[in-house]
């Protein structure tokens, strides 16, 4: 097992690590959310923090070698699911073809205020 930090990716709010790597070929995202990662601020809209959360993960799994085809498995957090049909266009343009396995839940409250999370588990050989 491998605790990774990307270089790339804003600093983990917490004491957790941007993603464990496993030697079976199996990544863990930890949950991202909104930062932009050159000023370390959340836009105040969904859809703009939806667009950083995946660039963010972007971060993560290409300097771990992965890419979001390699994406097995996400999880959505949504601090209001009035939101959903936004978040679900810009995932659905993140990913195209690919459709890896889903859950999407509404939260009382994420980390700094966020109005979204995402956290992924990715696989490749």
């Amino acid at each position: 097992m491998k605790l990774f930090n990307a270089k790339n990716a804003p600093n983990a709010v917490g004491p957790y690590s941007h993603a464990v790597i496993l030697k079976n070929g199996f990544i863990y995202v930890s949950g991202q959310i909104g930062f932009d990662a050159k000023t370390m601020e959340i836009p105040s809209d969904v859809e703009q923090q939806a667009k950083n959360v995946l660039k963010n993960i972007d971060a993560i799994l290409t300097e771990a070698g992965y890419n979001n085809k390699d994406i097995v498995k996400t999880t959505i957090f949504l601090k209001d699911m009035s939101n959903f049909e936004i978040v679900n266009n810009i995932y659905g343009n993140y990913f195209g073809d690919h459709k890896p396995a889903r859950s999407t839940v509404e939260v009382a409250k994420l980390p700094k205020n966020g109005l979204i999370e995402i956290e992924v588990v990715a696989y490749h050989e």
